[in-house]
């Protein structure tokens, strides 16, 4: 089709100069350019299209496109004889006005009927190009008067027997005129740059050249294949309704059947069927629903066999997929759908089988380039190279004669995956038009699946970043087993300001936390993180629980007053069957008394949360008993929205009080209790205690003067203790790191005695106290060193050491595993 002097559209392979060459015949005709940007207005207006619809170029430029086109009347056939059944639409044609409104991302075309202002209506043929880029550029349409190629054509009634004339595309075609289209839009489209034009050609040429074909056999290529009835047969219909009109008789319905319009009709089926595929893709977020939902909404509609490949990186809901794949890419199949007979893919082609794909084949094409792949039939050969990558499994009685599409699952151009859709060898091949409406489907899928790789992705780094900022704290420390629990908020997303913890501090004793920061998300998450990690410093400081909410409070102060978090702090001392507690803003505690049974929240004062500044904290004793639990949680477990929060505390309270078998089945029963009762949108932070205590038998404390000849007496009672409690087979190695700390303190204490206190429970604990408050460090000594050797030994021999510094100085401890009994 040849531009006249609108120039820029390629002509259709194999066109003359209007005149008929071989069994097809083109004609010429001038055409109308129109480029709509992203908000629906002209920003290009030809002189072709101020000819053809009757506006200027000053009038056109920044009007709506769609009231530059307006529709009136129907064609009578009597009008246009050349178009027969295009005389019954009566509009701009769904695809045309689905362009101008955004609503296709692919190419169309179509006939419509407008009426122009100053002239008769207008018969013409369009075609429209999304575009997608940087650019403002949505939508390049070419438009022409059929009117004029009627006349270009010169055909009279009777002259020839045209079967088909109809606008479309040839699609992925060799089309000789690229470089001419190329070199030529810069002037149908003067107001682009360079770069703009050559982006806007870069897409007709993948989506297609637009072509005007006047077919006389079936042979020649149509693209989408619109069939039209024969002018002859046309005649007689027009003939049968007039004898039927004369004799008022209804007209047959076949023959009404026959008048319909067989290329709006294939158009029509095609979008109903991607926009029914988008209604059941996509209905959650969940990759593994959304993947089986892909499959699914092609079979059996549009194929008959669809498999679904990703890349490994999609299917372990890890990151964007890096670069081009090649022959060592690992594709897992996630999903299969046919309509064979059950089972018989199963074994040959199981689901979550992983495996590359070489280069020769159609899958390695679709993978790399990123474009369908149309097989029309699979022939023996190509089914044995596909069949060669199966070891000792034979596919190719499943594939051999089939029709084959292969589609790209795409994202931001990168392929996150491909479609393997195959047709049953008695159903009609997939086609060109096939292949655009797979390269939608496909495009509409992989926009899905990215969706769901995201949110699979970032949920998976909010519960790893989550889990890292959480503690795991050892089910048991000195004098008390401790279990925990923590639930994202349901609505808020998985990350939150809830936080617990346990610190392991000297005399046996152990810090318990819980803390809260006011708010959800990365923000809160972080602010926990620097809180969480200050108490702990501030617990190895063995600060006492008050001194430490006010220092935790000064930092905050510090961080930003954006801010808030509650905290409660208790400091639990088994030797001395104690609780040292306070609390910055928090919920009470849950305290259960083994006696009895009985729970009580503790009456604490409940103090100022973290981040308010200038308010006090006071901590209180409590005395407990071997066997006791202490339950701290954070708010979100007992609070309900438009419920008192003493409704849950009190359910807190008495589900607390219920026997359980384990401390994790407590933990479970406290949670199904408060949970159940609906509208929970905060996370939940809960930690439970049982308080055992460590008898006075299984306590041992010296006191050492600060005199090196000490040190043997220290060894000896040590190993004297360990006999008395059957732990002989521990003292050669505790007596020898007694030694060498008892040695270390004597020799850097002032003027107080150092204390030596061993403590058995579920290993033997060994503490060695001095009035120095310098911390010892671990060093490497030389062989003419005469210090540092002591830690070395120490180091290497026990479980687990440690230095903190106290009050009065510091301590130097470590534990050994007991023997098993």
């Amino acid at each position: 089709m040849d531009r006249g002097t609108e120039r820029g559209a390629p002509p259709s392979r194999g066109a003359g100069n209007g005149a008929a060459d071989g069994p097809a015949a083109a004609g010429r005709v001038p055409l109308a350019v129109v480029v709509v940007d992203r908000d629906g207005m002209v920003s290009h207006w030809s002189r072709g299209a101020s000819r053809l619809f009757g506006a200027g170029k000053e009038e056109a430029i920044g009007c709506p496109a769609a009231d530059l086109l307006p529709v009136s009347g129907a064609l009578a056939e009597e009008d246009s004889p050349l178009y027969g059944v295009y005389a019954s639409y009566d509009g701009l044609g769904p695809d045309l006005e689905s362009s101008l409104d955004g609503g296709l991302s692919y190419p169309a075309a179509g006939r419509a009927r407008l009426t122009v202002p100053g002239a008769d209506r207008v018969d013409v043929l369009w075609w429209a190009y999304p575009l997608v880029g940087p650019g403002r550029e949505r939508l390049l349409v070419l438009a022409a008067d059929a009117g004029a190629l009627h006349q270009d054509l010169d055909l009279d009634e009777g002259t020839v027997a045209v079967e088909r004339i109809a606008p479309a595309f040839a699609l992925h075609t060799d089309f000789p005129g690229a470089d001419e289209l190329a070199r030529r839009l810069p002037e149908i489209l003067p107001s682009m740059s360079v770069g703009e034009s050559a982006r806007i050609v870069a897409q007709i040429l993948e989506l297609g050249y637009p072509v005007m074909e006047f077919s006389q056999n079936d042979r020649v290529p149509v693209t989408p294949d619109w069939g039209v009835p024969r002018r002859a047969e046309r005649k007689a219909r027009r003939e049968r309704a007039a004898r039927a009109a004369a004799e008022g008789l209804p007209l047959p319905q076949d023959e009404v059947d026959e008048g319909e319009d067989l290329e709006y009709v294939a158009v029509r089926e095609r979008l109903e069927f991607l926009n029914e595929v988008s209604g059941k893709i996509g209905t959650s977020l969940d990759l593994s629903r959304t993947i089986v939902e892909v499959s699914r909404a092609v079979v059996p509609r549009f194929t008959d066999v669809a498999g679904t490949y990703l890349r490994e990186q999609v299917v372990a809901g890890e990151g964007f997929p890096d670069g081009v794949p090649d022959t060592t890419t690992m594709w897992h199949r996630v999903a299969l759908e046919h309509t064979d007979e059950p089972g018989r893919w199963d074994d040959v082609v199981p689901v979550g089988e992983a495996m590359p794909f070489p280069a020769h084949t159609p899958f390695f094409q679709c993978m790399t380039t990123g474009e369908p792949v149309l097989v029309p039939r699979i022939s023996e050969q190509m089914g044995h190279a596909i069949a060669s990558q199966f070891e000792k499994r034979d596919i190719r009685p499943l594939i051999t004669g089939r029709s084959m599409l292969v589609v790209p699952l795409k994202a931001r151009n990168v392929v996150l995956g491909f479609m393997i859709l195959l047709r049953h060898p008695e159903r009609v091949e997939f086609n060109d038009m096939d292949r655009v409406t797979g390269a939608e489907l496909a495009a509409r899928a992989g926009l899905v699946l990215d969706n769901a790789r995201m949110y699979t992705f970032q949920e998976s780094v909010a519960e790893t970043l989550q889990d890292s900022m959480l503690p795991h704290i050892p089910p048991r420390m000195a004098g008390c087993d401790i279990a925990t629990r923590y639930l994202p908020g349901t609505l808020l997303g998985r990350v939150g300001g809830d936080w617990f913890d346990s610190v392991k501090l000297p005399g046996a004793r152990t810090a318990l936390v819980v803390g809260d920061v006011m708010g959800h998300g990365l923000n809160s998450a972080a602010m926990m993180g620097q809180l969480r990690t200050a108490v702990q410093t501030m617990a190895a400081l063995d600060l006492p629980p008050a001194q430490l909410l006010r220092n935790l409070d000064d930092l905050a102060q510090r961080l930003g007053d954006s801010y808030l978090a509650t905290c409660l702090y208790a400091v639990y001392d088994p030797i001395a069957s104690e609780l040292h507690i306070a609390n910055a803003g928090h919920i009470p505690p849950v305290i259960v008394r083994a006696g009895d049974g009985r729970s009580e929240l503790l009456d604490l004062p409940t103090g100022a949360p973290i981040g308010v500044g200038g308010v006090p904290f006071e901590a209180v004793r409590v005395r407990v008993a071997p066997g006791d639990r202490l339950l701290m949680c954070t708010d979100g477990l007992v609070e309900v929205r438009g419920e008192d929060i003493g409704v849950g505390l009190a359910t807190l309270t008495e589900s607390a009080a219920h026997p359980a078998a384990s401390m994790d089945d407590a933990c479970d029963a406290i949670i199904r209790a408060l949970n159940t009762r609906g509208g929970r949108k905060d996370d939940v932070a809960l930690l439970m205690a049982r308080l055992n205590g460590i008898e006075p038998d299984d306590v041992a404390e010296w006191r050492i003067s600060p005199d090196p000849v000490e040190v043997g007496r220290a060894r000896a009672v040590v190993r004297e203790q360990l006999h008395d409690w059957g732990l002989g087979r521990l003292a050669d190695g505790a007596e020898l790191m007694v030694s060498e700390l008892v040695t270390n303190a004597v020799r850097h204490s002032h003027s107080r005695p150092v204390e030596l206190r061993l403590v058995r429970g579920d290993s033997l604990l060994c503490e060695v106290d001095d009035d120095d408050h310098d911390l010892p460090n671990l060093l490497s000594a030389g062989p003419t060193d005469e210090h540092g050797r002591g830690l070395r030994v120490v180091s290497t021999l026990a479980r687990e050491w440690g230095a903190s510094r106290t009050k009065a100085g510091k301590t130097v401890w470590f534990e050994l595993t007991l023997p098993r009994r």
